[in-house]
């Protein structure tokens, strides 16, 4: 086991590993740190210790604490990042380029100097390249993010009112797929399970393994169980709620009941009969290659 240092470098990045030597650290606290981009400014996350096979690569090292002058640094940075972003829409413009650039962010050592941008394809952004070296005498790199990334770092409000769940909170992307939708019982209709990026909304993901294990115990649309009452057909589910709503065949007509999942039983006898839910439910058609390109990868 060896003792790692977590740092993240920015409000809602990732967190990685460094050596913390012998640095006496404590959390929260501001740290320059050696990347391969250079020297670095971030926050310490966690400390804690893992093991040695899980480290891929060597690990670098916390070089020191932050002192006043290097927080005077980082906030001199971002204010020349700011002035940075100015002029490089200049020179877009002037070079007549179809992107849009989002973000900009020296490193702490001013070694380099990184723009985010967003394009709907390649572009030859080499002469603007030049041209931005020669103002800033540093090394310039530009790099293309995606709609997902656009959104956590400028941020916005989503359907649900609040603040993008990207831009607060999470690190990372998970997966999130058109099945999600279906198993939570969703309207299909890409307007309403997509957020601000234009992507699958990040919120299906957090339910999704409740509704996993709740709809293994549910009965389909059309299926025939067993309860106290006899033989009945399943009209409808209630997911969150665990009920379902049957109906049972009188003599002068249906009679219809909402049951709890443990009050009735599914049979292999019964489910010969199921009928296909395609027909059972009333489903609105959607471009199927229009849905397709939510989803997240």
């Amino acid at each position: 086991m060896i003792e790692v240092a977590g740092v993240r470098f920015k409000r809602t990045g990732k967190i990685y590993y460094f050596d913390p030597i012998d640095i006496d650290l404590e959390l929260e606290e501001n740290v320059i740190v050696e990347t391969i981009r250079g020297l670095e400014f971030g926050t310490l996350k966690l400390l804690k210790e893992v093991d040695e096979d899980s480290i891929k690569g060597e690990l670098k090292p916390v070089i020191r604490v932050a002192t006043e002058e290097d927080e005077n640094i980082n906030v001199e940075n971002r204010n020349k990042a700011r002035e940075a972003i100015i002029i490089c829409e200049q020179k877009i413009k002037e070079h007549n380029l179809d992107m849009k650039l989002i973000s900009c962010e020296y490193t702490f050592d001013r070694s380099k100097l990184l723009f985010y941008f967003t394009a709907d394809g390649r572009i030859d952004f080499r002469e603007l390249v030049r041209d931005l070296a020669a103002i800033f005498k540093t090394r310039i790199e530009l790099r293309q993010i995606g709609v997902r990334d656009e959104a956590k770092l400028v941020g916005g409000l989503g359907c649900c009112g609040r603040a993008t769940c990207c831009s607060t909170f999470l690190s990372e992307f998970s997966p999130v797929s058109i099945k999600m939708a279906k198993d939570q019982n969703l309207s299909l209709n890409p307007s309403k399970i997509s957020g601000i990026c234009g992507r699958l909304m990040c919120c299906l993901k957090y339910e999704q393994d409740g509704y996993e294990c709740i709809n293994k115990l549910m009965p389909r649309p059309g299926e025939i169980v067993k309860t106290k009452r006899g033989r009945a057909t399943v009209m409808d589910t209630y997911t969150i709620q665990e009920l379902v709503k049957v109906f049972y065949e009188v003599d002068d007509g249906k009679e219809v009941e909402y049951l709890d999942i443990s009050d009735l039983r599914r049979t292999r006898e019964f489910n010969k009969t199921f009928i296909n839910e395609s027909k059972s439910l009333n489903v609105e058609e959607y471009d199927e290659s229009e849905l397709v390109e939510l989803e997240r990868d």
